[in-house]
């Protein structure tokens, strides 16, 4: 498990329960107590948990936590794994430019880009930028605008307005719900604005979601299915659905 999810769980355990003991984090997440304090450290800072001795209380900004929480944390971990490798194939060729987009799959996905490649990377996500900031092979441009907590990614206008700068290869995308009808949706409408442009700025557009946002419409809509041309997914998908989504021009890879 990455450090953002594992951050993110234990902020929703915390949420959940009011309080948990660095000892139990520790057992539960299977790390050091080192670990669980820094991590402890970090959900503080941004107001998530208040730490207290031996542990940690519900923070002043639980309330505020919205489903991204859902989207980072620790559910279909081994399937996001799988999605992530499986969308390397779909990469540009060296010298590409690819935009990143935030999520634990498109995380993993940048963790598992080949070291060998050289590509030009655009990302508004932090834990993203953090992941490939050493990467001599990667030319890494972080997009600006206001982090928010609950995903770590870069919003606003500053955002959106950098995006309509870019022209890349390759969009990699991440969605919280994805239906024929209604396309692909996200909680928040900031970040949605962000992916909007991120669809906008790219010759090819390819999603990574997990089976179970496949029929989930989500408030706010930031591509329609045909601005989509890559599914990647697990093998949780419904055979119905898969044949609907081939049949309106979309690929779907199965992880």
């Amino acid at each position: 498990m990455y450090a953002e999810e594992r951050q993110q769980a234990i902020a929703q355990l915390v949420t959940e329960t009011g309080r948990w003991s660095v000892n139990d984090l520790a057992s539960r997440f299977r790390v050091t107590t080192e670990t669980v304090r820094r991590d402890l450290s970090t959900l503080e800072r941004i107001g998530l948990v208040r730490r207290v001795h031996g542990g940690a209380v519900a923070g002043d900004r639980l309330a505020v936590i919205d489903t991204a929480i859902g989207e980072r944390d620790i559910a279909h971990a081994d399937e996001k794994d799988r999605i992530a490798q499986a969308a390397v194939s779909q990469l540009p060729a060296a010298g590409g430019s690819v935009l990143l987009d935030a999520g634990t799959t498109t995380s993993r996905f940048a963790a598992a880009l080949p070291s060998d490649l050289s590509l030009v990377v655009i990302t508004h996500a932090v834990p993203v930028a953090a992941r490939l900031a050493a990467r001599g092979t990667i030319d890494l441009h972080l997009l600006p605008g206001r982090v928010r907590p609950t995903t770590q990614a870069a919003v606003g206008a500053g955002t959106v307005a950098a995006l309509g700068e870019v022209r890349a290869d390759l969009a990699v995308v991440g969605t919280n719900g994805l239906t024929l009808d209604y396309g692909l949706s996200t909680p928040d409408m900031e970040e949605a604005a962000v992916k909007r442009a991120m669809v906008h700025s790219a010759r090819r557009v390819v999603v990574l979601a997990d089976s179970s946002k496949i029929g989930v419409e989500s408030p706010t809509r930031f591509a329609t299915i045909d601005q989509l041309d890559v599914l990647v997914t697990d093998d949780g998908i419904d055979p119905e659905d898969r044949a609907a989504l081939e049949k309106a021009g979309i690929e779907v890879i199965v992880a």
